[in-house]
């Protein structure tokens, strides 16, 4: 089965996310709970002061068909770490192979925001059967995720309004609507999570992949993470380089890049990817015209349309144009949702939302009883803080000729969408920079081609400047390219997991 993968978003996307929802139950099964044997101590380098955290040996208790849950705690403030802790909340599904077992797979199935725990809950989905016999899957939501210690901000009520907020404001009163819902944000997020916003950056969730690895027994790193997670891996690459054992990066972030260079190419990025899917309609019985310019027409008509005048939804909520945005930005991610685009596109053409509604929802996470998670706060409390983006209204009115150049379709949102780190509580702590990773084993980088959401450029950017980068090519549509049929991305990728044997040269599959 082909993996689906997702972005969380806000008012619109900072970076994106993937992720897939949980197959499995947390209950145990027959037996009652069952707890796997600890390691005897960390394996690896302990860094002075936090010998505690990896010592731990963590009670690994049945959760779901055959999968073990544990808490770990971790420094709320590695500058302090006899200070206040939190807690991670980790998934692991152990190898089929116990006698064969090559070690622990950490995987990440991106963000900032989605949940390790659902992705390793997928694992018989989202992996190959090599590496289900050969690792210990191990996926956690990191910190200020799910459940783990999260970031919380707003209600369901003030969720929704902050995401069907106008995001391409046509006017002074607009601007304003749209950053009265920023500050909404902000100021949830500080009063409610005030002592854990300061430290949830990528370098903080990093070091706790430190501790997740000396605890589970590991001398070295194995890795997967997609789309945000490959920003993980670099980064733990860049402060723990001799840790690093495999890692494969997929849907690379190029951490080079600042946050306007990052939605510029986010927004040219879904016009690509919605180019690709206006073609392969037209190419055959699409109902939205029989040219790509047509059926790119009938989707403008339909996003400028219900700019003015939201369309009915499920009969509880309209669906505005952010709504509507969202839910042409959806399937992009995968193209086994095309089909589901069209029909939503037409129904939307002829006054009926509830499908594009569907889509959105299912883009953020919305449930009728709310929603399922807090990934659409988490991505900017933990963009904000990584790296600078716009400080005003005023930042965004000087940039928005540049963005509505480079997208008409999807620039404004893009840009208007970072309007909460405007008013964030918490300054960034780090900057756009390259990361070489001096003396790491060979990291593999996957890009895909015509990827809407971590453009390819990113990946090459990242293996060009990894010291010891190699990049796999996926000629394609879709967000990340293992397990998304293609056997050369696949066997590429599991033979270097399995057995430390990276391509020779970049390869393109």
């Amino acid at each position: 089965m082909r993996r689906t993968t997702v972005v969380v978003t806000g008012l619109a996307l900072l970076l994106a996310a993937c992720g897939v929802a949980s197959r499995a139950q947390d209950a145990d099964g027959p037996g009652g709970s069952q707890s796997s044997a600890a390691p005897k101590g960390p394996a690896g380098p302990v860094p002075a002061g936090l010998e505690k955290f990896y010592n731990q040996q963590p009670d690994w208790q049945r959760c779901g068909s055959g999968n073990q849950c544990a808490t770990i705690n971790v420094p709320l403030d590695y500058t302090k770490p006899e200070g206040k802790t939190i807690e991670l909340r980790a998934r692991k599904v152990p190898a089929r192979d116990r006698t064969g077992k090559i070690g622990t797979l950490f995987i990440n199935p991106g963000g900032p925001g989605g949940s390790g725990q659902q992705f390793a809950a997928s694992a018989g989905f989202v992996l190959g059967a090599p590496l289900l016999r050969k690792f210990d899957v191990v996926g956690w939501d990191p910190r200020g995720v799910a459940d783990s210690t999260p970031v919380r901000c707003l209600d369901t009520e003030q969720l929704d309004k902050f995401i069907s907020a106008d995001g391409s404001p046509d006017d002074e009163a607009e601007i304003e609507a749209l950053n009265t819902q920023a500050k909404a944000l902000a100021d949830g997020c500080q009063q409610r999570s005030g002592d854990l916003l300061p430290h949830v950056s990528t370098k903080d969730a990093v070091r706790d992949i430190d501790v997740l690895r000396g605890i589970v027994g590991d001398t070295q790193l194995n890795y997967l993470g997609m789309s945000y997670g490959t920003l993980l891996g670099a980064t733990y690459a860049e402060l723990f380089p001799k840790n690093v054992g495999r890692l494969v990066l997929d849907g690379a972030v190029d951490p080079s890049k600042s946050s306007e260079d990052n939605n510029l190419a986010q927004a040219k990025g879904f016009d690509t990817a919605l180019d690709a899917f206006a073609e392969d309609c037209a190419q055959r019985e699409c109902r939205l015209g029989s040219s790509k310019a047509e059926v790119l027409a009938k989707i403008d008509q339909l996003i400028d349309e219900s700019d003015a005048k939201p369309l009915p939804g499920d009969g509880k909520r309209d669906v505005p144009q952010a709504l509507v945005v969202l839910g042409v930005i959806y399937p992009m991610y995968t193209e086994d949702y095309w089909p589901r685009l069209e029909d939503a596109v037409v129904d939307g053409l002829a006054g009926k939302g509830a499908r594009l509604l569907a889509l959105a929802d299912e883009f953020t996470g919305r449930t009728p009883r709310g929603y399922g998670n807090n990934k659409n706060e988490v991505i900017y409390a933990v963009n904000c803080i990584d790296r600078p983006d716009i400080t005003s209204i005023a930042d965004a009115k000087a940039d928005a000729a540049k963005f509505k150049a480079a997208s008409p379709r999807f620039g404004s949102f893009l840009l208007w969408g970072s309007l909460p780190c405007a008013n964030w509580p918490v300054k960034p702590e780090d900057k756009p920079h390259t990361i070489k990773a001096a003396g790491a084993k060979p990291i593999v980088v996957v890009g895909t081609t015509r990827d809407p959401a971590t453009p390819y450029d990113w990946a090459v950017g990242l293996a060009g400047q990894l010291e010891s980068g190699v990049l796999i090519t996926r000629d394609g549509d879709g967000h990340t390219g293992y397990h998304a049929g293609n056997k050369c991305v696949d066997d590429a990728v599991e033979a270097y997991l399995l057995k430390g044997t990276p391509p020779t040269a970049d390869l393109k599959c």
